[in-house]
């Protein structure tokens, strides 16, 4: 089968090598891919806008299935041209269906009307709204943008200061505001297949660590790293998740009229009341993809048919640890200076899931985004797995801080 996958980034080189793996795949393509894939033919003469040239280029190369990585082709409808303008397959929600991310108001509608457990909320149109409410409520507390921001665009305040800096910084006038209560408990990645009223969850669950700095501190990014399996948040947690929020939304969407095709991903948080919603994504977790992807041992392809099938399937995961430490650019999450060298040697690039840098020779690129490339570490346990990452990022070679990342990945496992 022909594959073509949507996006540059660490996920979909992660993706890529999944497809690479089955045996169904015959030719790959990615659009745009990055200079870390080896596995496909990148595309790079098309504008990931560019709808109808995408679908045209699926057409003429034969291409069986189209899986769509990022969340902004998910938003702009991508899906709803390449399915109805050219009958592809694509794994990846249409526009309507992709708002359970595009839209926080709309999740948040959608949860409050079929009663799914997750933080009480209010949503504001306004500027003077937003403040004014603030003036009136507890802290902490969360702001959360309502459209798209790359994973940046929540805003846990402290203080009054900071809620109103944060809604300068999140709204404008007209546009949706979400303001929610502050949850605190154990957070977790669940990433769930799913094909309209049938849903596959992952049987394992990642953590990301979204904040910038050690002991999650400073701004939310779009994650710094990652690793699975999560043993100390217990079974019992998980399978709640399952039955009290996955199954529900799933049921909640086919009663909206919704048709669901992709992956659901659930940001849920064990509090005291239980486990909850924080948020749901329209794609796989980006750096989750990437340690979750590298552990399946499932084939991608064959899983994909039966899901398009309904057909019962159940996947595997090697037993093993995974540990992924970002290395992101000087001043991500702001404005990150990029142009900066990186050399990583050629020993260990087969575990440096590469997600915006540029080569410039054998082992030496230069970094060309926020975050540059994730590095994976492996063992049978979370203590070895979490040794070998940073054993090899420390053979990453880059000048004064052109790069930063953690150095606690993986804490809360200890």
């Amino acid at each position: 089968m022909n594959t073509l996958v949507i996006g540059s980034g660490g996920r979909e080189a992660a993706i890529v090598k999944a497809l690479a793996r089955s045996k169904h795949s015959n030719k790959i393509f990615i659009l745009n891919g990055n200079d870390g894939v080896t596995e496909a033919e990148c595309v790079t003469d098309i504008d990931m806008s560019d709808h109808q040239k995408i679908g045209e280029f699926a057409r003429d190369n034969k291409v069986d299935w189209v899986f769509i990585g990022p969340e902004a082709p998910l938003s702009e409808g991508l899906t709803d041209t390449l399915e109805g303008d050219f009958r592809l397959k694509v794994f990846g929600p249409r526009k309507y269906e992709a708002q359970m991310e595009s839209s926080k108001a709309f999740t948040k509608a959608l949860m409050e009307k079929y009663d799914i457990p997750t933080a009480t909320h209010k949503t504001f149109m306004s500027v003077e709204e937003s403040k004014a409410y603030l003036k009136t409520t507890d802290f902490p507390i969360v702001l959360k943008k309502d459209g798209l921001a790359a994973g940046k665009g929540v805003i846990i305040a402290h203080t009054l200061e900071e809620a109103l800096n944060g809604v300068d910084a999140l709204q404008s006038e007209n546009e949706e505001l979400v303001i929610e209560e502050f949850l605190d408990g154990d957070e977790f990645s669940l990433m769930v297949f799913v094909n309209g009223d049938t849903f596959i969850p992952f049987s394992i669950i990642a953590q990301d660590h979204k904040r910038a700095y050690d002991g999650d501190k400073g701004p939310n990014t779009g994650g710094m790293g990652v690793y699975a399996p999560v043993d100390y948040i217990e079974q019992k947690f998980v399978d709640e998740a399952v039955e009290k929020i996955v199954k529900p939304t799933v049921d909640a969407m086919v009663s909206e009229g919704m048709n669901y095709f992709g992956v659901l991903y659930l940001g849920a948080i064990v509090t005291q009341d239980g486990v909850k919603t924080i948020e749901y994504n329209a794609r796989l977790g980006d750096p989750e993809a990437q340690v979750l992807l590298d552990l399946m041992e499932s084939d991608l392809l064959e899983v994909l048919m039966n899901l398009d099938e309904k057909k019962e399937t159940k996947l595997s995961f090697r037993d093993e640890y995974v540990v992924g430490v970002m290395l992101a650019s000087k001043n991500y999450p702001d404005t990150p200076e990029l142009g900066n060298e990186v050399v990583i040697p050629e020993s260990i690039q087969d575990d440096c899931v590469i997600s915006a840098l540029k080569r410039t020779d054998d082992n030496t690129f230069v970094t060309s985004g926020g975050r540059t490339v994730l590095v994976l570490g492996r063992g049978q346990t979370i203590e070895d797995a979490k040794t070998d990452a940073y054993k090899k990022v420390e053979q990453i070679e880059f000048e004064n801080d052109a790069v930063f990342y953690r150095k606690d990945i993986g804490h809360r496992a200890f």
